[in-house]
């Protein structure tokens, strides 16, 4: 089925687009959302809620790119917005444990535990200091240097998925490498 009779029929409320959407796009999706979010439950939960906003926002799509590209874009920003809620959340309690109202907060760091099926580095304590790292990062890096290196996406779909142009992907993507050269050396310099 050619793709803009598959978008019509995903507006016209189909069940069988809606299940050949889950089918085809399930894998890519989570994969998305466990490179942003390295916690396989939170990933799942995440990649649930780009499926109904999907489903939500079909009729808005207009066609100007691939619906493929435009459901990552939707993975993308469902993450930020994730990662958001999660930072904000720990500095409130960051906040009440200062003025005293303390509040059960988890204790662990939540951008530590790596599940990513797609990286196999042997040690997991590298990974997870990797993974802080690039957690660190402005915004505007995590999501290029994320989308390239553990998503796999190439410079031309991240210009589409973040609507940025191909000069400034290229202009972030070098930033995001150099400062992460800079954090994961000071980190191995203190390690010594």
């Amino acid at each position: 089925m050619e793709e803009q009779q598959f978008i019509n029929n995903l507006k016209e409320g189909k069940q069988s687009a809606y299940s050949q959407l889950i089918t085809d796009f399930q894998q890519k999706v989570f994969g998305t959302c466990i490179s942003f979010i390295p916690n396989k439950e939170d990933a799942e939960d995440v990649a649930q809620e780009v499926f109904l906003e999907v489903f939500r926002s079909i009729n808005k799509f207009k066609g100007d790119s691939k619906l493929s590209t435009w459901i990552y874009k939707i993975a993308t920003n469902k993450c930020l917005e994730f990662i958001r809620k999660k930072n904000t959340k720990k500095r409130f309690a960051f906040m009440q444990t200062i003025i005293g109202n303390e509040i059960p907060i988890d204790k662990t760091s939540y951008f530590t535990e790596v599940n990513h099926p797609g990286i196999l580095l042997e040690n997991k304590e590298k990974s997870a200091i990797i993974f802080k790292a690039i957690n660190t990062l402005p915004e505007a890096q995590r999501v290029v240097f994320t989308l390239a290196k553990i998503d796999g996406k190439s410079y031309q779909e991240i210009v589409e998925i973040t609507g940025k142009s191909l000069s400034s992907v290229e202009s972030v993507m070098f930033r995001a490498k150099k400062n992460l050269q800079v954090k994961l050396e000071n980190f191995y310099k203190l390690e010594i």
